[in-house]
């Protein structure tokens, strides 16, 4: 151990009063030269955002797989379609578009699982709400095990649980339900995962970079959804309808899956998981390896790692579920659900899942549709990576959710009353109101991509102390996964019922979403977690400006 670093005497009990914490503790700031000063230790932690963010690609190929080639086309415009459907197909209102995605609808795949054409959209629900329902449930049962094995051990179980489900799809066994099995495991995998990867990012990263390493889970997002698009495009029209056409776009989940794994053997474990299970030597051998060495600043953070976790600990020996209802817990417990509750409620998970559809009500018939589509995955990568590199350090969490859902919320409205007040022409022909309400949508989408897109992942990993980081976060992304599952189940309902009164939908909930942000979301920007953890969540708006003097926010 460095010999600058001596483990607080037992006697200092002044150590471990909220006094201390936000006083003494949080007075001293911890300088930039703990990572600014040392290039190897801002590589390393870009390096640790990388590996352990291959989940969050994970996450979006494996979301991009099941969706369905078949279009359900909106009621108004079931008049000019329905003489065109193939009588085969025997689903009035759809007809079959090739499109970008649908790995499940390829006929190699129905050949191989013998259903009928009338039986694809249960196929590919079963597919995304078994997946998604793994998932959730895998978020209630890790938080108990990254408790118990670490980090680092719960991101290696969590690549194998998903591999072993990926190797179940990608065999030929001519069997749905086999097939149901594999998305499920896969799906505990995912969840796990998604848990973990921010709760290991936000305390390993320090907090000069905590924003943009943790912004890195929904870049590999776009990064993973754009790629299974084009994959799933590509075996369509350059591989012969046999089993490997369905196999090869399922079967590479297990190169970004075998990756995360072995990358997490390149990392040390989390120093606050080491510190609050009492392995100190291991903790601070785990912080100079993140941060490139051991000068002072290095040693006062670890100081102050500690004393939190200390001061965690004997403020109620042994956690129970109860704690979670406990005023401030319950506070920063609502606001991870709310956070995540409202990510999926802008609207835009739906456009990542029904792109063709929505196009379809802004520019009508013919196939631009898939175009715009294949268009808007691209500008969702490119818009949250300029987020990611240019701005996530540079603006506050708080500001930027306002901003953004006040932003989506005016595009989504006036595209509303674009559509309905001129309606795509019937003959597919490109009009002025049609390119106008693509624009307002490739703007929302990239207003979601400089915020709600990737802060909530960063955020929500910040606002629990250690005690129930856990449980915290594993609540919050739960929300995600199962906000995911109904938004996803009810939109395909929503666009045939509500046609351009979807729009408007989303537009109000945005709304709703700028004003609530507004007035109950904390700034968490420049702080340490310690420094989050330890002052009171129940006060809106800046903890600098709160507690003025307290606390030294950059």
């Amino acid at each position: 151990m460095n010999p600058a670093y001596m483990p607080l005497r037992q006697d200092d009990d002044a150590a471990f009063t909220n006094d201390s914490i936000d006083g003494s503790a949080a007075s001293t700031p911890l300088t930039s030269a703990t990572m600014k000063n040392t290039t190897l230790g801002k590589i390393r932690a870009y390096w640790l955002g990388c590996v352990v963010c291959i989940g969050g690609f994970l996450f979006g190929y494996d979301s991009g797989i099941p969706q369905p080639k078949l279009l359900s086309i909106p009621l108004h415009h079931q008049h000019r379609q329905e003489a065109d459907t193939p009588a085969h197909l025997g689903v009035p209102g759809l007809t079959r578009i090739p499109r970008v995605g649908g790995v499940l609808t390829l006929s190699s795949y129905i050949h191989d699982y013998r259903y009928s054409t009338q039986h694809k959209t249960r196929v590919n629900s079963l597919a995304v709400g078994l997946q998604q329902a793994g998932a959730f449930a895998a978020c209630f049962v890790i938080w108990p095990v990254t408790n118990r094995i670490g980090r680092k051990k719960s991101l290696i179980l969590s690549s194998a649980i998903f591999c072993i489900g990926a190797i179940i799809q990608t065999i030929n066994t001519h069997s749905l339900a086999a097939f149901y099995v594999g998305r499920i495991i896969a799906g505990v995998g995912l969840g796990a995962a998604s848990v973990v990867v921010p709760m290991f990012s936000s305390e390993m990263t320090p907090k000069e970079y905590r924003g943009q390493i943790g912004s890195f889970f929904q870049w590999f997002y776009t990064f993973g959804i754009f790629t299974s698009y084009w994959i799933d495009y590509a075996v369509t029209k350059k591989v012969a309808s046999v089993p490997k056409q369905w196999q090869i776009p399922i079967g590479l989940q297990l190169v970004p899956a075998a990756l995360l794994g072995i990358g997490m053997f390149t990392l040390k474990e989390s120093t606050r998981w080491l510190t609050k299970k009492g392995r100190h030597e291991e903790a601070w051998e785990s912080l100079k390896w993140i941060r490139a060495g051991d000068s002072q600043a290095v040693v006062d953070e670890m100081e102050e790692i500690r004393t939190g976790a200390e001061m965690e600990q004997r403020a109620t020996e042994g956690f129970q579920l109860k704690e979670l209802l406990e005023r401030d817990n319950f506070k920063r417990i609502f606001t991870a659900v709310a956070v995540f509750t409202a990510q999926q409620a802008t609207g835009a998970t739906a456009f990542a899942y029904f792109g063709p559809q929505y196009f379809k009500l802004l520019v009508g018939g013919g196939d631009k549709d898939l175009l715009l589509t294949a268009i808007f995955g691209a500008i969702k990568v490119v818009a949250c990576g300029f987020f990611v590199l240019f701005l996530s350090e540079r603006v506050g969490r708080r500001q930027v959710l306002i901003w953004g859902a006040a932003f989506m919320a005016a595009c989504q409205i006036t595209t509303a009353a674009v559509v309905k007040h001129k309606p795509p022409p019937g003959n597919g022909s490109v009009t002025s109101s049609g390119i106008a309400t693509v624009a307002l949508i490739y703007m929302f989408v990239i207003a979601y991509n400089l915020s709600w897109g990737p802060l909530p992942w960063p955020y929500v990993s910040e606002i629990f102390p250690t005690r129930i980081r856990e449980p915290g976060i594993a609540v919050g992304v739960s929300s995600q996964w199962l906000f995911n599952f109904v938004f996803s189940l009810t939109t395909p309902y929503m666009i045939a019922n509500m046609g351009w009164g979807t729009f408007l939908l989303w537009g109000l909930f945005d709304a709703v979403i700028a004003i609530v942000t507004f007035f109950f979301l904390r700034e968490t920007k420049g702080l340490s977690l310690e420094e989050i953890a330890h002052n009171d969540f129940g006060q809106v708006g800046d903890f600098k400006d709160i507690d003025q003097g307290r606390i030294d926010a950059k």
